[in-house]
């Protein structure tokens, strides 16, 4: 911490140690704010750009559900925040006219996308919050693999991506992948290194038993349960250290299920076909896979309706926790609801004209600079595409 401190050969400001000014009131500013403050004079550019108060800075920053929006003109990328005082969705991103971006996969304030455009598809990795953008690699090699789940590899300090390839047979009705990237024509797990040319083959497993969004706990990430005849029966880890699976009990769920990381634990949840009510599990024991039902959310469907003009269609439902809190988020075409584990509407937005949904990936926004972006193709910061 002395290195950010120090930073300045004269007080950053007068009166006030530099060690106050760093550790207790610019580690306590929004990403933006620290922005604007390092554009202040050199000293301060050089006390908010050391790699301590970075990777401090970083640490503070809450995990926000990311709520994604749509519309013809640009689609936006936000974060709901329930602490904050107006609004709780807080702009992340606009990207310009992209009518095929995707979400495909997050982690540490890192995003990846793919995109439809007219100049062709492509896979992106951006930092909204620097604003870092590059493609990963080009067409037709990405369409053929299925995004599982970006993590931190802690051993090499590299971020890196699960993938899977589920067919590479030349009667598959998509285009044939390149066979330098699938060697022998192996089908299966592949991890891809943030900055290397490559995917790298780890094998095959049953691929059709890992779906969703992951929730990454104990450096592994976790995926909802598979079902056999309509109930729960266990769920898929990947250890991101190792780089292995394993199994994992699940509770008995009648319906499909989801899952997400909730106060220091894991959570799933799962809602009834007719959407009014939601059951929320909590895993009480890691090691002995010990789950408890903790909620049972009676949906205000009643009162929703009433704000929809009496509307009625099939929402979109998203539990999350966050500071503790469990939130549930539903959508329904621009309007987004907020509805706590009491069952009550707690707040409700209409989104801007968008189209908006909870996209159930989560945002801890970060200004650490990681080397992997100089060595990706069309690297750029402030570059519009991808932002406006």
């Amino acid at each position: 911490m002395a290195e950010g401190a120090t930073a300045g050969a004269t007080p950053l400001l007068p009166g006030l140690p530099d060690e106050i000014v760093v550790w207790e009131i610019l580690l306590r500013l929004s990403p933006q704010c620290v922005l604007r403050c390092s554009a202040v004079c050199r000293s301060w550019r050089r006390a908010t750009s050391t790699q301590d108060f970075l990777l401090a800075h970083h640490g503070r920053q809450p995990s926000l559900p990311v709520v994604c929006g749509f519309s013809g003109r640009y689609q936006s990328i936000l974060a709901f925040d329930h602490h904050a005082a107006d609004p709780h969705l807080q702009p992340v991103a606009r990207l310009d006219n992209y009518e095929g971006l995707y979400p495909e996969t997050s982690c540490d304030g890192l995003l990846i996308l793919s995109v439809a455009s007219d100049d062709g598809d492509c896979v992106s990795v951006c930092n909204p919050a620097t604003r870092q953008h590059a493609s990963l690699w080009g067409p037709p090699d990405f369409m053929q693999f299925a995004f599982l789940g970006m993590y931190p590899h802690r051993p090499t300090g590299e971020y890196r991506v699960l993938m899977h390839r589920s067919s590479n047979d030349e009667d598959d009705e998509e285009e044939p992948i390149a066979g330098d990237l699938l060697p022998n024509g192996r089908v299966g797990f592949y991890i891809f290194t943030l900055g290397s040319d490559q995917p790298r083959y780890i094998g095959g497993a049953a691929a059709h038993l890992i779906s969703g969004t992951p929730a990454l706990f104990r450096e592994s990430l976790h995926w909802s349960p598979s079902h056999h005849q309509g109930q729960s029966i266990l769920l898929w880890v990947f250890d991101t250290t190792t780089e292995s699976f394993r199994e994992m009990r699940a509770p008995r769920i009648p319906t499909k299920s989801y899952i997400f990381e909730m106060d220091g634990t894991l959570g799933i949840y799962s809602h009834d076909d007719a959407m009014q009510t939601v059951d929320i599990w909590a895993l009480q024991n890691y090691e002995g896979e010990v789950w408890e039902k903790k909620y049972r959310v009676e949906l205000p469907i009643a009162e929703i309706n009433g704000q929809l003009g009496g509307e009625e269609d099939e929402l979109d439902v998203s539990v999350v926790s966050a500071d503790g809190d469990v939130l549930l988020l539903l959508g329904h075409g621009r309007w987004l609801f907020y509805v706590d584990t009491h069952g009550n509407l707690v707040d409700s937005f209409l989104h801007d004209g968008q189209q908006v949904y909870a996209c159930q990936f989560r945002l801890k926004q970060t200004l650490v600079r990681h080397n992997f972006f100089t060595a990706l193709e069309g690297y750029a910061v402030n570059a519009s595409p991808p932002f406006i």
